[in-house]
């Protein structure tokens, strides 16, 4: 058994996180997509009783490109997943990717005294936890 320290979900997060609203149309969110640099956006919260949504680059291809919808026309609110599992920044990434693989996600928003505060992804699980052992 590995008694490695993969280090913590903070470590690896990105701290950039934008947050659109589920009416907008797809093609209009794949824009703020490519504007920031994301391959998945945050939906925010209708109001206070609501769960947050989660908008990835699978999400489109599976439930606009496979089903041969116009991006335009669809809402992302009709393709997100919601609502989201989420992470703490101090969970130990090992953790992570096994709550990952047991729910069949491959990102959560990172939350901390109720507010995001950042992403993770498996990219960036393994980017951060063995990438650099590479050099």
């Amino acid at each position: 058994m590995s008694t490695r320290n993969w280090g913590k979900v903070r470590d690896c997060m990105r701290k950039e996180v934008t947050e659109v609203d589920g009416k907008l149309d797809v093609l209009s969110a794949l824009k703020v997509m490519k504007k920031v640099g994301a391959t998945s956006l945050i939906v925010k919260r209708r109001n206070e009783t609501d769960e947050y949504g989660i908008l990835l680059f699978s999400d489109i291809a599976k439930k606009v490109i496979a089903r041969d919808r116009a991006p335009e026309r669809v809402n992302v609110y009709e393709v997100m997943a919601k609502p989201v599992l989420s992470v703490r920044p101090d969970m130990e990434v090992r953790y992570c990717a096994r709550l990952f693989e047991n729910f069949g996600i491959s990102h959560a928003p990172v939350v901390e005294d109720g507010k995001i505060v950042g992403i993770v992804s498996f990219y960036l699980l393994v980017l951060h936890a063995i990438m650099p052992d590479l050099d």
